[in-house]
């Protein structure tokens, strides 16, 4: 995974858990078998040029599990690489707590975790990858609270490990659920990555979120739209098959666009695309509603604004700006998006869009349909493309409906480039990032 030569282990003396005899007799057999002298290593290295800092488990020592000194030893490494203000990259394989030395052990993986929350606050990448197998309490702390997370293929991964499960039910757990695939399947990790290609991954993601210095760029005069066109015939434009979408836009216009999946929270919907992108020298979020993915079977649901928000908190934790896409024929109508808390989520997303402290640039691609549109619209800056709208409701259900067949003109809204009312300090922050 590393580049040769270039690891330097942080790994220091540790603190004292004054085993037991049989205890005692289980490190000494661990530290024998395996080289190390706990379950975890930490340290530097550079991934194909970036450096960073690495948190590593061997399951080979006590089946990978954390006691107080392994906790100690990763919460010192997360600390140090904060103040270092590196990446950090966490390979977990483990069992979970470490048994032996009981409740003292199970509050590790609070430290370890407040420890991961402040270097996430720091602004500071934090990548996971999980190993075969992560279990317990070590998948339920700091297993799962990467900005990105990746998994080996065929691996075990789940919070009560099967040995255990069994003991406690008499019985086993339901094959095919705990492992990569399925938890890739559920938009619960990014991507089931092969360890030869973790290098790969994490230099793409470090490449396209990276700073690249540049001047800042005055954006250009805002022109009123071309006269001329209805409203109706923008609207039929919009709506044909073969009109450019959100892949063909990031196809054409931008570069290292590394897509990741699902809330992070058992949700996996087609119709939004969360990906990091860049735009010439521009890092940055990107949630692009894509027509293609949205069907009468599977419209845009709650699970789609919850993916959104997912990356709109990716966006300010990462400290990078956020691109919205919009073009949506509307959020799905079922008794299944009632339920599943469909205007909450709208509400969430505008709430969380308008409150972001990083710029922000919305895209009305295509068709802006209803509150599913509106959820990705509140941005520092509003573009439109040609024939793109913005409407209440699909324009053959609006009131203004006209005896003909097609809305009144005027009815739907084609909006030119402009600066959206957000709160002062939002925009003066668009201001200090190049807008």
């Amino acid at each position: 995974v590393i580049d040769d030569g270039s690891w330097t282990s942080w790994d220091g003396a540790l603190p004292e858990v004054h085993p037991n005899a049989e205890y005692a007799h289980e490190l000494a057999c661990a530290r024998t078998r395996t080289g190390l002298d706990e379950s975890v290593v930490t340290g530097t290295a550079t991934i194909c040029g970036h450096r960073v800092a690495m948190l590593v488990c061997e399951f080979g020592f006590l089946g990978g599990s954390i006691g107080v000194a392994a906790g100690h030893r990763l919460t010192m490494a997360i600390r140090r690489a904060t103040a270092e203000r590196l990446p950090l990259i966490a390979l977990p394989t483990s069992g979970g707590t470490r048994m032996q030395e009981g409740t003292t052990a199970f509050l590790q993986m609070v430290r370890i975790t407040a420890a991961v929350t402040d270097h996430k606050a720091a602004r500071l990448p934090y990548f996971v990858y999980l190993r075969h197998p992560t279990t317990g309490g070590v998948f339920a702390s700091w297993g799962s609270l990467g900005h990105l997370t990746f998994a080996e293929p065929g691996a075990l991964i789940g919070f009560l490990g099967p040995r255990v499960y069994e003991a406690l039910y008499g019985g086993p757990f339901p094959t095919g659920v705990q492992t990569s695939e399925n938890l890739y399947a559920c938009g619960l990790i990014d991507a089931v990555t092969p360890l030869r290609e973790l290098a790969g991954m994490v230099d793409r993601a470090l490449t396209t979120i990276g700073r690249t210095p540049h001047p800042t760029i005055q954006p250009a005069p805002v022109q009123a739209p071309s006269p001329g066109t209805p409203a109706w015939e923008s609207v039929l434009a919009s709506r044909c098959p073969e009109r450019p979408g959100v892949r063909e836009l990031l196809h054409h216009a931008a570069a290292d666009v590394l897509a990741l999946n699902g809330t992070g929270q058992g949700e996996n919907e087609p119709g939004l695309l969360l990906a990091l992108a860049r735009f010439g020298d521009q890092p940055c979020v990107l949630l692009g509603q894509d027509r293609h993915g949205q069907t009468p079977e599977a419209p845009l649901g709650p699970g789609a604004l919850r993916q959104a928000r997912r990356g709109m908190r990716l966006a300010a934790e990462l400290d990078l700006p956020l691109v919205t896409v919009i073009d949506t024929s509307g959020a799905a109508l079922s008794r299944e998006a009632e339920e599943g808390g469909l205007a909450g989520e709208i509400a969430r997303c505008i709430a969380e869009m308008v409150a972001l402290e990083v710029p922000t640039v919305s895209v009305l691609l295509g068709q802006g349909t209803g509150g599913g549109a509106l959820a990705l619209v509140p941005a520092d800056r509003i573009l439109t493309a040609q024939h793109g709208w913005l409407s209440p409701l699909p324009p053959e259900g609006s009131p203004t409906r006209r005896a003909g067949g097609g809305p009144r003109p005027g009815s739907t809204l084609r909006c030119a480039a402009r600066r959206s009312r957000r709160p002062a300090r939002c925009r003066s922050a668009g201001r200090r990032r190049g807008g």
